[in-house]
């Protein structure tokens, strides 16, 4: 058997820019032209390759993720691997069972309950009755809505629609798994709890293609990713790489360098492993800089600003700040500093600006975000530092006998 799950092998697929007609005698001639005419394999006028040339692999048991701005070509990938639609050149290998997580809740119908919705949802996404029924404890336990399984879903909040649908669909067992942007329903806890349960899929084999713009979630599932850019591909390869590239894509080009006294060449966050996208809560890295002056640049300093996934500044320093003497470049000189920060941050997406100060005028340069990085916590924190707590003791007071029953937890009181 072969260890590849599914290929695409130079796959073409083509649209036409919107037609409208405003009357009959239009749309007649328009519609007897496609019954005759013979599909092209060229482009013809106002149309557009969605995807063109796109190959790839996926391994079984391997997590792949699919990411590019909007207009890349990812719902036409995903359509074409569901089989929705057909490629116009190319082929497409699927080898074994495919389920598609797209559109949570799709097919919900807002009379019936929570619980005849999973039958019905569960039916569509493929499932078998006594399958669902052997299921369906643990849909219900997973979405976390036993106390509204027997209200309509008509009288659900969009949170509570969605937390059902992701239930129903995790728990279809396909060899290959699509899931489209449906690790962003529901509030903090249940996301977490998705990601986790996407974690436990691909820990039992299943191959899973994880198209989305969260490149948190990318960088936490998937080993290798690929990048689409106008419907070609970019960039494949391990996912810490193509989320470097897409930042580096999607940021201000240095066209406009020349004409600045000195301008931020390079900006890179590592940390002891070399990895730069997918940090550890507490774990220190480095940001290296490098600066380069086009024109003699005197009492320069770099500043360094940090921002949440909000764009709430919740860290600003500088070299003059830290102790450093200001710095005066020359013509055609660089300069390279490199900060050392300490991760005390809580599960988040954070961005890095880098500012280039002179004194007593305004910055030379800046870029935000210069970089932007995820970190992982292994405590349940949340908000935007990591205060590592710990419960040192619980203590109860009985009010009858006044006696107490306390348990040190920490071993330190």
């Amino acid at each position: 058997m072969s260890d590849v799950a599914l290929e695409l092998d130079h796959v073409y697929k083509k649209f036409k820019k919107g037609e409208i007609y405003d009357s009959l005698r239009d749309l007649i001639p328009a519609l007897s032209g496609r019954m005759f005419k013979k599909s092209s394999g060229n482009l013809e006028s106002r149309e557009f390759w969605a995807t063109n040339d796109v190959s790839f692999q996926v391994k079984r048991a391997e997590a792949f993720g699919i990411m590019g701005s909007n207009g890349a070509g990812k719902s036409t990938i995903l359509k074409l691997l569901s089989g929705i639609m057909k490629p116009n050149k190319g082929r497409i290998v699927v080898n074994g069972k495919l389920s598609a997580l797209i559109e949570v809740g799709a097919g919900f119908h807002p009379d019936l309950t929570g619980r005849e919705n999973i039958f019905l949802n569960g039916t569509i996404l493929g499932m078998k009755r006594e399958e669902i029924k052997t299921k369906l404890d643990a849909i219900i336990d997973f979405s976390g809505l036993e106390d509204f399984i027997d209200t309509p879903v008509k009288r659900y909040s969009s949170g509570m629609y969605a937390r059902l649908g992701f239930s129903v669909a995790a728990h279809v067992d396909p060899d290959i798994l699509l899931i489209d942007e449906v690790l962003s329903v529901g509030d903090y806890q249940f996301q977490r709890q998705c990601v986790e349960k996407m974690r436990s899929v691909i820990h039992n084999g299943v191959t899973v293609i994880f198209i989305s713009h969260n490149l948190k979630a990318i960088s936490e599932l998937c080993t290798r990713s690929v990048l689409l850019d106008h419907g070609r591909v970019l960039k494949e390869g391990p996912t810490d790489e193509v989320i470097r590239t897409y930042i580096d894509h999607g940021a201000e080009k240095s066209d406009q360098n020349q004409g600045k006294q000195a301008y931020i060449s390079s900006v890179k966050v590592r940390n002891r492993r070399g990895e730069t996208v997918q940090f550890e809560s507490g774990e220190p890295v480095w940001v290296d800089i490098e600066v380069i002056a086009n024109t003699q640049c005197d009492k320069v300093s770099i500043g360094l600003q940090l921002k949440d996934d909000s764009y709430y500044e919740i860290f600003n320093t500088s070299t003059e700040r830290l102790g450093c003497e200001w710095v005066s470049l020359k013509a055609g000189e660089k300069f390279s500093c490199t900060f050392e920060l300490e991760l005390v941050l809580a599960w988040n997406t954070f961005h890095l600006g880098v500012f280039l100060y002179r004194y007593l005028l305004p910055p030379a340069d800046a870029q935000f975000p210069a970089a932007t990085f995820f970190v992982s916590s292994q405590l349940d924190v949340r908000g935007v530092v990591n205060l590592n707590p710990k419960v040192l003791s619980q203590e109860i007071e009985s009010n009858q006998s006044g006696s107490r029953q306390s348990k040190n937890l920490a071993g330190v009181l």
